[in-house]
């Protein structure tokens, strides 16, 4: 468990289901599915291929704050892109530094081409404080004598 492990560790723990929406589909039916999901973004899939990510705030920020109808608008006309995309293999250490450098809160991964999951900054945040606590267990463990265990 490091800053070193690959994007997909954290897949595994959470799991490789993509949460995702046509361009083509109204914004209704986007926040529809996120409310069904208790979620909040999906990838924008086109072909197979990410083209961008729809979120709670491109609705609040795009549609809410410029009195603007859900049921009228297409995904593709607020949601946020170019996506970027990260290999399963990208280190966690590259996924933050690309999510802290660019403002972005989910990041989906890529594998062959195909979209196999997405992070969000609460999954990274999760991680590092998991991280962080194995090492202080193992620090206290090789203070008190008990390492290795």
């Amino acid at each position: 468990m490091t800053f070193t492990d690959p994007i997909e560790v954290i897949l595994k723990r959470k799991g490789f289901a993509v949460h995702a929406i046509s361009p083509d589909a109204t914004v209704y039916d986007a926040l529809h599915k996120m409310a069904a999901e208790d979620i909040g973004a999906l990838v924008v899939l086109e072909s197979g291929q990410a083209v961008g990510i729809f979120s709670e705030r491109d609705y609040a920020r795009k549609v809410v704050l410029k009195d603007r109808w859900s049921r009228a608008i297409q995904v593709h006309e607020i949601m946020s892109a170019p996506v970027l995309t990260v290999s399963h293999d990208a280190t966690i250490d590259e996924c933050l530094r690309h999510m802290t450098a660019m403002h972005y809160r989910h990041l989906p991964v890529v594998r062959d081409g195909a979209v196999v999951g997405l992070v969000s900054i609460g999954d990274l945040v999760q991680w590092i404080i998991s991280t962080q606590d194995f090492a202080l267990h193992q620090l206290e463990g090789y203070i008190m004598g008990k390492y290795p265990s």
